[in-house]
């Protein structure tokens, strides 16, 4: 059991206060979140005094693609479509188990020294995605991304073998998108959603021209469609959720879907900026994600957080506009609730032991007037003392125990990389 004491705790039950106590791990799990504890303790493996560091439950990255570290600044400046079919693409079409493998473990490093303690990914060869996380210790759910031409057996199969292979490990059906689904695919996976009362997801929305497209191809929104033929009859939500439409967020709300917003990738491609506001009034819920490393191009979530808040206040012309609190709630609780991960939302007994650790005595921390605006507007990953993930501290100081140098993992990728832009020239 290892104990964490001498520190200020925000459970996130709700909101952002926070009081002074510790939290206990028991293995996987949270054995106490409370005030200082006095008198006789149980035997600890290693007490930790935290000298007034915060902790938080970790942060969940609720929409990225880990294994795209292989693309970071390779396609920069490019228009959306222009950046898949003539850079991303190609090159993805050249990966391997072994690359994917490599390059999954390279973002994992990134996750840790951010304070993230979930991915929800959705990529290729997930057998080899999924033994990089279990190799490294990392929580991480996947999600399908079907496209037209592909057998809706193979989700039907990925759900089975990933929900069971390990307590790391989860899937969820989801199509890529609706402009990449086909005519008959997504109503082959509703009937599956359908027989698993299961969530669905996929980009949605994304650009402008995918919603314009979607109303010229089957004449309503993707939303709409989606909706129409079932596959939000259980829940689940999208990723970006730029260019919902009136009726869309009716639906979103409605249904009690997820609006997973990535505010860096979104401006970085000029995809445009989400109506987060607009989403928060109407009790949409929210989570917040990265996209992948080649459209961001870190995977960075108190950057995720400062760009959503001020991105608002800019569209809604608004300085009160997002408040702080409600972003750090949506990168944390929120995108767990989003992945299925309803034991990994808060600080409390019997939760997972899933926490970060953030340092409130560097410069960029003083002085407390609120933890929670701290982290959102002034916070980095300069603050991530200690990142957690099932009772496994993973991430300390600086210091990587992920059972690997990761001065050698990062070789790997550098030379998985090289190998893949060498092949395609």
């Amino acid at each position: 059991m290892i104990r964490l004491y001498n520190a200020l705790v925000m459970p996130m039950q709700g909101d952002c206060s926070y009081f002074s106590g510790e939290v206990w791990a028991d293995a996987d799990k949270i054995a106490y979140a409370g005030p200082p504890r006095a008198g006789e303790l149980p035997m600890f493996e290693r007490e930790i005094d935290l000298g007034g560091s915060l902790i938080i439950p970790g942060f969940k990255n609720a929409h990225t693609h880990s294994a795209m570290t292989f693309l970071r600044s390779y396609a920069d400046d490019l228009p959306l479509l222009r950046w898949l079919n003539e850079k991303v693409f190609p090159l993805e079409d050249r990966l391997n188990p072994e690359r994917v493998y490599a390059f999954t473990r390279l973002a994992v490093l990134e996750y840790l020294s951010s304070g993230i303690t979930a991915s929800f990914d959705m990529y290729f060869h997930r057998d080899a995605y999924a033994q990089a996380n279990i190799d490294m210790g990392f929580r991480t759910v996947m999600c399908g991304a079907l496209s037209e031409g592909d057998s809706v057996n193979t989700a039907a199969d990925d759900y089975a073998k990933f929900n069971n292979l390990h307590p790391l490990i989860g899937y969820l059906p989801g199509l890529h998108a609706e402009y990449t689904s086909g005519s008959t695919l997504p109503l082959e996976l509703s009937e599956l959603v359908h027989s698993l009362r299961a969530p669905f997801w996929t980009h949605n929305s994304e650009t402008e021209s995918e919603t314009l497209g979607g109303i010229e191809r089957r004449g309503m929104t993707p939303t709409e469609y989606f909706d129409s033929i079932g596959l939000y009859d259980f829940g689940g939500g999208g990723y970006h959720c730029v260019w919902l439409s009136e009726h869309d967020m009716e639906i979103f709300s409605a249904r009690g879907l997820t609006a997973v917003t990535c505010p860096a990738s979104n401006a970085k491609l000029a995809s445009g900026v989400a109506p987060l506001t607009e989403f928060m009034r109407r009790g949409i819920p929210l989570a917040v994600g990265t996209d992948g490393p080649s459209s961001n191009n870190a995977l960075d979530m108190f950057r995720e957080m400062y760009l959503a808040c001020v991105l608002q206040k800019l569209r809604e012309r608004d300085a009160a506009a997002c408040p702080a609190e409600d972003i750090l709630l949506a990168a944390c609780s929120g995108g767990a609730r989003a992945t299925g991960l309803a034991d990994c939302d808060c600080l409390a007994d019997g939760k997972q032991a899933d926490i970060a650790v953030i340092d409130l005595d560097r410069p960029n921390m003083r002085p407390i007037h609120s933890p929670a605006r701290n982290l959102v507007y002034s916070g980095s990953k300069e603050n991530v003392r200690l990142t957690m993930v099932a009772g496994r501290i993973l991430y300390e100081n600086g210091e990587f125990f992920v059972g690997d140098d990761p001065g050698r993992i990062c070789a790997e990728a550098e030379r998985h990389t090289k190998e893949l832009i060498e092949d395609g020239n």
